[in-house]
């Protein structure tokens, strides 16, 4: 079972619909904010997808192959305070989500991370901090900046995306912080099956 976190009301029904029509990976939408998410609220969930929009991130994800019951989380911030459309307030916004989504990232340890922002958040140092705390935490980090014009759309819209892998992470494809984290919060005693296993069910214990 997977987690899409929506709090547009709009979106979250596209969510639903497209869950329903199996386009993107089975899971529940919790409509809260970001702010009301704890830990335990996360615990069971294979993969989960913040800031989810209408899903794109799993259909991306399986897309490129990878499988709904491979653990990933995903998240695209809100652009708003970097935007050069926007008063770009930067760090300084109440919209600046990052810090609560990494605190999340922290507790619960996922051991991959792919995420997007608009590419003008480089200059109010938002891509630093970002690395910053997620090496600090012992993620390996990359990212690139990509013009949406470079995969055929008729127009720039330069959007950032970073990648973040736990250098913990053992065969199994799960940390074992990751695996301790979850069982902590949720009282799981196991995990999903190894990624090539091919399981989709949801861990006992779990979930909103």
């Amino acid at each position: 079972m997977n987690y899409y976190n929506e709090i547009d009301p709009y979106a979250a029904q596209w969510l639903r619909n497209l869950i329903d029509a199996g386009h993107i990976a089975h899971g529940i939408v919790d409509e809260r904010s970001i702010t009301d998410v704890k830990p335990f609220d996360l615990a069971g969930y294979t993969q989960c997808h913040f800031f989810a929009g209408i899903g794109v991130w799993s259909h991306a994800l399986r897309q490129s192959g990878w499988p709904d019951s491979r653990p990933v989380w995903t998240g695209s911030c809100p652009c708003q305070p970097f935007s050069a459309a926007g008063n770009q307030k930067g760090t300084t916004d109440d919209r600046h989500l990052w810090p609560v989504w990494f605190n999340l990232i922290r507790e619960c340890r996922p051991p991959v991370i792919f995420g997007e922002q608009v590419e003008a958040a480089i200059r109010h140092g938002w891509l630093d901090l970002v690395q910053t705390d997620l090496e600090g935490e012992d993620y390996a980090c990359g990212a690139v900046g990509i013009p949406a014009a470079g995969v055929g759309a008729p127009h720039i819209r330069q959007r950032l995306w970073f990648m973040a892998d736990d250098t913990r992470v053992g065969q199994s494809g799960v940390s074992g912080r990751w695996q301790t984290r979850v069982t902590e919060c949720g009282e799981v005693d196991r995990l999903a099956d190894d990624i090539d296993a091919g399981s989709q069910g949801r861990l006992p214990g779990g979930g909103v």
